[in-house]
C-alpha cells in the first residue's frame, strides 16, 4: 500500500512539473524558402530567396557545389534574404544557417536545389557597340549562333529605350547559320537620338533544349541626318545632310540589261567600307582593285571609285550594278559615310529585297515589317 502511493504521487508530480508545457511547444519561427526545398530544373534567374515569419534570420549562406558562398542580401529586419547575382546552368545549390523566432529558439535553415541543365547555350551578339554613332537608317541586329526557335520568349527578353521615345518593332529575318531578329524604326531615327539595348538572354529557354549563354547590351547613339539620293536615270548622285545637299556627283549605275547588273532600288544602307577592296563577279573579273568603296548591300553593290567608267559618268549606266563614282570625288564622300546611312535608289527595273542579302529592312513596309514579330500585338 504504501508503494502504491508513492507511485501516485510522482505520477501527480510529473504531470503537474512546471514548465513541462513550454518545452513541449513547438517553435514559433517559420522559414520560407524559395525555389522549393529539392526542385530541380530551376530557372537560374529566378527569385531565389529566404523568408522569416514570427523571428529574424541568425546566419544564412547559399553555396554552389564547390563550397562558393552566392552574392545575396539580408535586409534591414533580417528577415528576408535575396540572393543577387544569376546562378549557374546544371548546378547544386544548398542553403545553410539558422532562423531565431520571437520565442528565442532556433531553427536550421537546410535545402538543396538543382538549376536547368540546357543541351546547350547560344551566344548572341549585337551589331552596334557602344559608345558608336550610326546613320538614321542604322537597324539593331541581333545575331544568335544558333537557332532560335521559342522567338516569343526570347523577344519578351529583348528592350530598346531611347530618349525621343522612337516607336519602332523587332522582325525574325531567315538566317541560313543560326538565328537572327533585328529592329527598326518605323521611320528613320531622329538624329542625337541616344539608344539602350538590352537582350536578357542569359536564363531564357530559346527551344530546342537550347538556352541563353549570356546577357548583352549596347549604348549608342544616332549621328546627323545624311542621305544619299541616287536617281538611275539622272546619272547623278546626291548627298543630302540635314536637309542640305553638300554633293552632286556624276555617277554611273548597273547597265541593266540583265538582273545581275541592274542597281536595286529601294533603300539601302551603309554597312562597311573599304579604302581598297578586292572586287569579284566571276566569270566576269575576278580580284579587282577599287578603290573607296562604302557596301550598300550583300549582294555586291558599293559606291565605289572606278576610273575606268568616268567617261560614262553623268551620261550613261555602264556598270555591273554599283554606283561608280570619278576617284576624287568617290574620295571626298568616302569620309562621311557612317553605318546606317541610307541611300535611296529609284528608277530601276528591279527591287531591293530579301535575295539581295541579309540587310534590307528598309525595303519592307510598316505593316509587313511588324507582322514579322513573334508579339504581333506589342
Amino acid at each position: 500500500m504504501i508503494l502504491l502511493a508513492v507511485l501516485v504521487v510522482l505520477t501527480g508530480c510529473a504531470k503537474d512539473r512546471p514548465g513541462d508545457k513550454a518545452q513541449a511547444a513547438a517553435p514559433v519561427a517559420q522559414v520560407t524558402i524559395a525555389p522549393t526545398p529539392g526542385a530541380t530544373d530551376v530557372d537560374p534567374v529566378a527569385p531565389v530567396s529566404v523568408t522569416v515569419a514570427r523571428g529574424t534570420i541568425d546566419q544564412i549562406a547559399l553555396t554552389n557545389a564547390s563550397g562558393k558562398q552566392i552574392i545575396g542580401q539580408l535586409s534591414p529586419d533580417r528577415t528576408t534574404y535575396k540572393v543577387a547575382e544569376p546562378l549557374g546552368y546544371g548546378a547544386t545549390y544548398t542553403w545553410a544557417g539558422t532562423a531565431v523566432g520571437a520565442d528565442a529558439k532556433p531553427i536550421p535553415i537546410n535545402a538543396t536545389f538543382t538549376t536547368i541543365k540546357p543541351q546547350a547555350t547560344i551566344p548572341a551578339t549585337i551589331n552596334i557597340g557602344d559608345g558608336q554613332q550610326v546613320g538614321i537608317a542604322a537597324p539593331i541586329i541581333l545575331k544568335f549562333a544558333g537557332p532560335v526557335t521559342n522567338k516569343a520568349a526570347v523577344e519578351k527578353a529583348l528592350t530598346v529605350t531611347t530618349d525621343q521615345g522612337t516607336e519602332g518593332s523587332w522582325a525574325w529575318l531567315p538566317d541560313d547559320d543560326g538565328s537572327r531578329v533585328h529592329w527598326r524604326p518605323k521611320n528613320y531615327w531622329t538624329p542625337g537620338t541616344t539608344v539602350h539595348v538590352a537582350a536578357k538572354l542569359y536564363g531564357v529557354d530559346l527551344g530546342g533544349g537550347s538556352y541563353g549563354d549570356s546577357d548583352v547590351t549596347s549604348d549608342f547613339t544616332i549621328g546627323r541626318s545624311q542621305i544619299v539620293v541616287a536617281n538611275a536615270p539622272s546619272h547623278r548622285m546626291q548627298v543630302v545632310r540635314d536637309g542640305a545637299t553638300v554633293f552632286d556627283f556624276a555617277v554611273s549605275y548597273g547597265e541593266g540589261n540583265e538582273a545581275r547588273n541592274v542597281t536595286r532600288s529601294g533603300v539601302h544602307i551603309v554597312t562597311e567600307k573599304y579604302e581598297d577592296f578586292m572586287m569579284s563577279n566571276p566569270p566576269y573579273y575576278t580580284n579587282v582593285r577599287e578603290r573607296w568603296a562604302v557596301r550598300i548591300s550583300n549582294n555586291g553593290e558599293f559606291i565605289h571609285a572606278n576610273p575606268e567608267s568616268l567617261s560614262a559618268q553623268g551620261s550613261s549606266n555602264v556598270t555591273n550594278g554599283c554606283i561608280n563614282l570619278s576617284p576624287n570625288d568617290a574620295q571626298a564622300y568616302f569620309p562621311t559615310a557612317l553605318y546606317g546611312d541610307p541611300v535611296e535608289v529609284t528608277g530601276t527595273s528591279i527591287a531591293l529585297s530579301q535575295s539581295d542579302g541579309d540587310v534590307y529592312d528598309w525595303a519592307l513596309d510598316w505593316p509587313t515589317w511588324t507582322s514579322m514579330s513573334a508579339l504581333p500585338t506589342q
